[in-house]
């Protein structure tokens, strides 16, 4: 079995981008995953993707600003930025598919948009499980699934779990389809009242890092028993995502210690063997 896991550049943005790639490779990443805004210009584009293949990083592209609330504009934008990255090598693509506010057609017409280029190009857009998004929650998300039996997601219960307000133990069937069509995951831990728990490394938070250790174990022994590679990106986020203190403006735990601790979690668990048998 191979895992890979990447870095996300969401939280880094300050960091000079041979500097984000090298503390990456050294804190033991295989890539980064990297949001690509539709104002991102070629000439930045080439030197990330120069400086990725000289530190040896896989990259993950992820689409994730065409939040134009008027469809057309927004599929325009869509079309656009598959066009951009169609140049630049990538494992896969993560997409934020759509809107919460758009038809099941129209989100469908995006679907179709992806499965073009997937299929003109050979790589793969998974379509990620965000809030705000066409799949944004779990009954939602499964109808999608149930009608559209080719799509393949991003897998991030943490959304799904905020928008039900549950650890989704009423929703099992939405959870069963998520893992069987998930082919990229993003690893954070959500809560009932948010998709980001404050820190997953202290006790308190505990029965939270179970549950989606429980789902996430369940999408490694499917992936497994295919003999296909799994790609995880640990997600915790910058603040918003990241509480602050309050009144000092100082987040609450270190983002990239947070993402590195869950990645060797992670590697610990599935790799070593020595908390999950698969």
């Amino acid at each position: 079995m191979e895992l890979q896991f990447f870095c996300p550049r969401w939280g880094s943005e300050d960091l000079d981008w041979e500097l984000f790639f090298e503390k990456a490779r050294a804190e033991g990443y295989d890539g980064a995953e990297v949001g690509i805004g539709n104002q991102a210009n070629e000439k930045e584009l080439d030197r990330v993707w120069q400086l990725a293949e000289r530190y040896g990083m896989k990259m993950i592209a992820q689409c994730y600003d065409t939040g134009e609330a008027g469809f057309s504009r927004h599929k325009a934008l869509y079309e656009a930025w598959f066009r951009k990255i169609e140049a630049y090598p990538v494992v896969k693509i993560n997409a934020q598919t759509g809107r919460d506010i758009f038809s099941f057609e129209q989100n469908r017409q995006l679907i179709d948009v992806a499965a073009r280029f997937a299929q003109k190009t050979g790589t793969a857009v998974v379509h990620e499980t965000h809030r705000n998004k066409a799949l944004f929650c779990a009954h939602i998300g499964a109808e999608y699934l149930r009608k559209l039996p080719d799509l393949t997601i991003t897998m991030d219960l943490s959304h799904w779990v905020c928008v039900a307000e549950t650890f989704l133990e009423d929703q099992p069937e939405a959870v069963q389809l998520a893992i069987e069509k998930a082919g990229h995951l993003h690893a954070r831990v959500g809560y009932s009242q948010g998709p980001q728990v404050p820190d997953p490394r202290v006790g308190e938070w505990s029965h939270a890092l179970e549950a989606h250790l429980n789902w996430w174990d369940q999408l490694v022994r499917r992936k497994q028993a295919a003999g296909e590679t799994i790609t995880i990106t640990p997600e915790f986020g910058p603040h918003p995502y990241m509480v602050y203190i309050p009144g000092l403006q100082k987040p609450i735990a270190d983002q990239w210690a947070v993402n590195a601790w869950v990645m060797q979690l992670l590697k610990q668990r599935y790799l070593d063997g020595r908390a999950v048998a698969l």
